[in-house]
């Protein structure tokens, strides 16, 4: 009945518009058809298009001519706006104005997996038949605060849920009734990454998840506007109707942003993206998504490191960002990136002002600025008749002192509609300054801040502050002295236009005097304030931004080199074993010769007397560089991927360089029986998440047993399965269900796409390659069993600490397995770990590869594969091949990594000693012929950091001093997640 009420309200709009009145219990109300002339002032027509000496003629809310030469008619109303300048209001569209703030539904003790709405989509954050108006009510507060910041109109929605709904555009007319304030109804669709406070369903729990879920309702959304769903779906109908509006969807850092543009790519949708502030840290990958963005300027206030301790916790990514942020704005507008200004995250409107201005001093261009805030998001939504101040254009502009961007224009009126909002009234006289004043033969330093009503003063002498009451009101100057002696009351006014102060003074005793002010100015005044103003400019000194932007990032790229490494030991992990006193030639990013004596003439020559090279190190099973790992709110997952989520800027990726590892296999977790796939990578430092993953990889999930899947420890766990018995089911329906998808789909009848049955069709059709967790031999079992029902084999346990016990099962399943070398008992299914296992399965003709699942293990891999030496008498080659050729033998990449052979990817780490040896270091890790770590550029890195930390902290310290706010430093809880000396690299 509701909806019905505010269709009828706004299908009534152009009626209601096209009367002349409306019956009143207030009398006669007739219509006022004013018309308003603004001469004599600078007009912004639009950031580009300024008029001097222009008129602005409107009416009835709106411009009717606007010009140097406007002819007046009779009976307008004029106004002399000589020396003022008049610029469009400014346009946010990305607010929840008037909309209430959703309120997190409380929470079960049991995790909630179905949908809590009938009729709408089987996922309750998927949520586009959100309406705002149903819940819109002007709210003249934050109207008013919107206005004094220079705002006219607003674009809000109902901040909840993945798909959002629509949104409303608003003019912030506090004088004018919704039906003339909401100028259009469906400005756009808004979408997040980010879960509906109005539901706690499990699912997505994770950022992979939520972009899987997009995936398939943008599939479910098609195939319902086919007619091929028998159900009705309110949701799909309103995502399908709201198709061709605008798509603006909000992210949390530029990560994020690359990762929606993909999907939207990925649909031939463009989406208008909602930035977070750090888009500097990648400019290219941001410019290269041809987007358009809204931009919040929150920027961070400098940490108080007076305290050396606390400072010490500060990680330098924290301390650039304080410092680069600022330059944010004029880095997007450099590089040709088109956004708009929003004032969401500020926790109030009025730092908006001071937080572009600061903008504009790292280098924001004024004549951009003005068009992020006016023809740019009007731009953005399709509308021609907001932003400017063109004929037929809605009368919404700002009447300023001068320069809006300048911190010393005052702001006079908001113009909204055609309604007139003073801000600052404009008939008070501008004052500010620095003056001489003179009392009873006394001289005192008298400065003047502030603007209008607000205008206030201080008072010196001989540079000592004297108590004082200073007020400017009606053009009458009040000001109170506080002295040893008493007080002095003075009253008076400006006399002239050189802002001259005369009046009268009163001592304590009643006695009459004059006094006088006069404004100081010097010769040359605007030249040294000019040049003052240059000098701060010149000062400002922002930290280059290194790819990752943290302490071990590069500045530039490393290149493909011709690399001549001579009289090495190589461990080639091929037949050939192990070659003394052997040199290795890299070019083109291969390994091209292996051999004695060789020559090139461009290659940069390495003396590799007395060290060894080996193939980069391969780990099976790595959870490192990537922002999330389980997707858990569901018993298979199969629809995510980890490629979706890797993350370039994980220290743990340079790291595990430092440790010779050069390839991963980024695993999902084991939350679920059916997990996600993942994604296989290089650890190139520096480069971008797409640049990191390998080329044409092949395809691969992560499969669970055990404790984990099955939720013995969780306290509130109802998700099937809950038994061992459970998980081989569920093995079973899956593959069942996926068997009759694969066959619908061959035969050519019409189906609805399933992205998780698609997957799990292609492990049926021998087309992606199961990874297991797994732990005891029962299990095991079912496992190889299940699968060979249904034709097919895994292709390898990971963990299976108990594969010493079905070995010879295995070898004959044709599984490999990748362990840990000496982990046990840390779970009870551990409980019959044996540190021999490794060398039991590869005894029985298993692939055996030794792996880290843990993100310090990874760079102490060679260490790790020196155990099978110990437990259980591998030969050196033997025991080096469990983390080169046997892991890349298991990710079907063997043919380009994993061994030093010729032709194959010249991914190469040079030791100091005895690959395997706890005093080897890593000298050099090489990955396609580029070396992405180096010792002693390293050790210049160290001491690059503690310099750059020392600069950041003296600027902070400055910034206090100068009387900047501070926040406290937060102690770090996790010294993983970055360390500044990575003194570990010299063990």
């Amino acid at each position: 009945m509701r909806k019905l009420f505010f269709l009828l309200f706004f299908l009534s709009f152009s009626i209601v518009k096209a009367q002349d009145y409306f019956p009143t219990d207030k009398g006669v109300k007739t219509s006022e058809k004013k018309m308003f002339a603004l001469t004599n002032a600078t007009i912004y027509v639009t950031p580009t298009e300024v008029i001097k000496k222009g008129t602005l003629l409107i009416k009835d809310g709106k411009v009717v001519e606007v010009g140097k030469s406007v002819k007046i008619p009779k009976g307008t109303i004029t106004t002399d706006l000589d020396g003022k300048s008049i610029y469009p209001s400014f346009i946010d569209i990305y607010t929840e104005f008037g909309l209430p703030k959703p309120k997190r539904t409380p929470r079960g003790r049991v995790t909630q997996y179905e949908p809590s709405r009938e009729g709408y989509y089987w996922n309750d954050h998927i949520r586009p038949d959100t309406n705002p108006i149903e819940n819109f009510k002007f709210d003249n507060r934050k109207a008013k605060d919107m206005i004094n910041a220079g705002f006219g109109v607003v674009n809000t929605h109902l901040h909840d849920g993945i798909i959002r709904g629509n949104g409303l555009i608003v003019a912030l007319s506090p004088n004018s009734s919704n039906a003339y304030r909401i100028l259009d109804q469906k400005s756009a669709q808004f979408l997040s990454f980010n879960k509906s406070r109005k539901s706690n369903q499990a699912y997505p729990s994770s950022r992979m998840g939520a972009m899987a879920l997009l995936r398939q309702t943008y599939l479910d959304a098609d195939w319902y506007a086919k007619g091929n769903m028998e159900n009705k779906d309110l949701a799909l109908e309103a995502l399908n109707r709201n198709k061709d509006l605008v798509q603006i969807f909000e992210t949390d850092n530029w990560l994020d942003a690359t990762r929606a543009d993909k999907v939207g790519d990925e649909f031939n949708i463009q989406y208008t993206i909602v930035g977070s502030g750090d888009e500097y840290e990648r400019i290219a990958d941001i410019k290269a998504l041809n987007a358009n963005f809204i931009i919040p300027i929150n920027f961070s206030n400098a940490y108080d490191v007076s305290n050396p301790l606390l400072a010490q916790q500060i990680s330098l990514r924290d301390m650039r960002k304080w410092n680069q942020e600022p330059s944010n704005l004029s880095v997007l507008s450099k590089n040709g990136v088109n956004f708009a200004l929003t004032t969401r995250s500020l926790k109030s409107v009025k730092y908006f002002h001071k937080n572009l201005q600061k903008a504009i001093k790292y280098g924001f261009d004024k004549e951009k600025a003005l068009a992020s805030l006016t023809t740019i998001p009007a731009s953005i939504l399709g509308k021609t008749d907001i932003g400017n101040l063109k004929k037929g254009s809605y009368a919404n502009f700002l009447i300023t002192s001068g320069d809006i961007f300048d911190a010393k224009t005052t702001m006079y009126e908001n113009w909204v509609l055609g309604d007139k909002n003073v801000i600052n009234d404009m008939n008070i006289k501008d004052i500010t300054g620095d003056y001489m004043l003179s009392v009873n033969n006394k001289n005192y330093d008298l400065s003047i801040t502030g603007k209008g009503a607000k205008q206030t003063g201080s008072i010196k002498l001989n540079d000592k502050k004297v108590k004082s009451k200073f007020s400017f009101k009606d053009d009458w100057i009040s000001i109170i002295l506080n002295e040893e002696d008493g007080y002095t009351r003075l009253t008076g006014k400006v006399i002239n236009a050189a802002n001259v102060m005369q009046g009268t003074a009163y001592d304590t005793e009643g006695n009459e005097s004059s006094w006088s002010a006069s404004q100081k100015m010097q010769k040359g005044a605007n030249k040294k304030e000019a040049s003052k103003n240059k000098k701060k400019s010149d000062d400002i000194i922002v930290v280059p931004v290194s790819y990752p932007n943290l302490g071990f990032g590069n500045y530039t790229q490393p290149k493909t080199e011709t690399i001549l490494i001579k009289n090495v030991t190589v461990w080639t992990s091929e037949d050939a074993g192990i070659l003394e006193n052997t040199d290795v030639l890299l070019e083109d990013g291969k390994i091209s010769k292996i051999g004695k004596d060789l020559k090139s003439r461009r290659a940069t020559v390495i003396d590799g007397t007395g060290k060894h090279l080996t193939a980069g190190i391969v780990d099976e099973h790595s959870h490192i560089a990537a922002s999330s790992i389980n997707e858990g709110a569901q018993n298979s997952s199969a629809e995510v991927t980890i490629e979706d989520v890797v993350d370039p800027t994980d220290i743990n990726i340079y790291r595990n360089i430092s440790g010779g590892t050069t390839s991963a296999q980024i695993l999902h977790g084991s939350a679920n029986p059916i997990g996600g796939r993942s994604a296989i990578i290089k650890l190139k430092w520096g480069e971008n998440a797409e640049g990191m993953i390998y080329k044409n990889t092949p395809k691969f999930i992560k499969f669970a047993l055990g404790e984990n899947v099955k939720q013995s420890r969780s306290a509130n766990g109802v998700r099937f399965p809950q038994t061992r018995m459970g998980v081989e089911q569920l093995f079973v329906d899956y593959f069942t269900r996926a068997k009759e998808y694969d066959a619908l789909k061959k035969s050519g009848k019409p189906y609805r796409k399933d992205i998780e049955m698609e997957v799990i069709a292609e492990i049926l059709n021998k087309e992606r390659f199961i990874s297991c967790h797994s732990y005891v031999q029962s299990e095991i079992n079912m496992l190889m069993k299940v699968t060979e029902r249904f034709n097919f084999n895994v292709n390898t346990f990971t963990h299976i600490l108990e594969g010493y016990k079905v070995a010879d099962k295995m070898a004959e399943h044709g599984v490999g397995g990748s362990t840990f070398s000496d982990w046990w008992a840390y779970k009870y299914e551990v409980n019959d770990a044996i540190p021999f296992n490794a060398a039991i399965m590869h005894n029985a003709g298993v692939t055996v590869a030794i792996n880290s699942d843990d993100r310090e293990m990874s760079r102490r891999l060679n260490q790790e594969a020196a155990k099978t030496i110990k437990y259980g008498g591998l030969s050196e080659l033997e025991a080096w091949k469990t983390v080169t050729i046997n892991p890349a033998k298991l990710l079907h990449i063997d043919d380009r990594v994993g061994s030093i052979k010729e032709g194959k990817d010249a991914d190469v780490v040079l030791w100091s000693n005895h690959p395997m040896s706890i005093y080897a270091k890593v000298e050099k890790t090489i990955i396609e012929g580029k070396v992405y770590f180096d010792r002693e550029k390293d050790k210049k890195k160290r001491k690059a950091i503690a310099e750059e930390k020392s600069q950041l902290i003296t600027m902070m310290l400055n910034e206090k001093l100068g009387g900047g706010k501070t926040r406290v430093p937060m102690k770090r809880k996790d010294r993983n997640f970055e360390c500044d000396t990575l003194e570990e690299l010299k063990n």
